[in-house]
């Protein structure tokens, strides 16, 4: 995958969070988990855009570092979702396993970059 293709999959998971939470039922609970889900998974998408200007490779380990604890966030808050009884596992499957996908290429990307950096 290329950095234009994983820019628009990381875009596509914050338009999916953005409608999620504008579904998520109007009560005091939801409204907090909704604003910090809604926070990580834009996140996610902002800094790897940030990620793709870094200035050398131990600054792109960084800001890359920062995407994975972005997504592994958003997967919390997901997880949040479900077990609080808000959202269904059933409703939310999809985009939880694409959060994972970019997680785990995030985290494969950082392990290469830290391979070669050690070179």
């Amino acid at each position: 995958m290329n950095e234009q293709e994983f820019k628009a999959r990381t875009k596509q998971l914050a338009l999916r969070v953005v409608r999620l939470v504008q579904q998520l039922p109007q009560t005091r609970i939801a409204d907090v988990i909704g604003k910090q889900l809604l926070r990580s998974a834009t996140s996610v998408g902002a800094n790897y855009r940030a990620a793709c200007r870094a200035k050398s490779t131990a600054d792109l380990i960084a800001k890359l570092g920062i995407v994975e604890e972005e997504a592994d966030e958003t997967l919390y808050w997901l997880e949040l979702l479900i077990e609080s009884g808000l959202m269904t596992a059933e409703k939310l499957k999809s985009l939880m396993q694409e959060a994972t996908e970019i997680l785990a290429m995030t985290l494969a990307s950082i392990k290469t970059l830290r391979e070669k950096y050690k070179s």
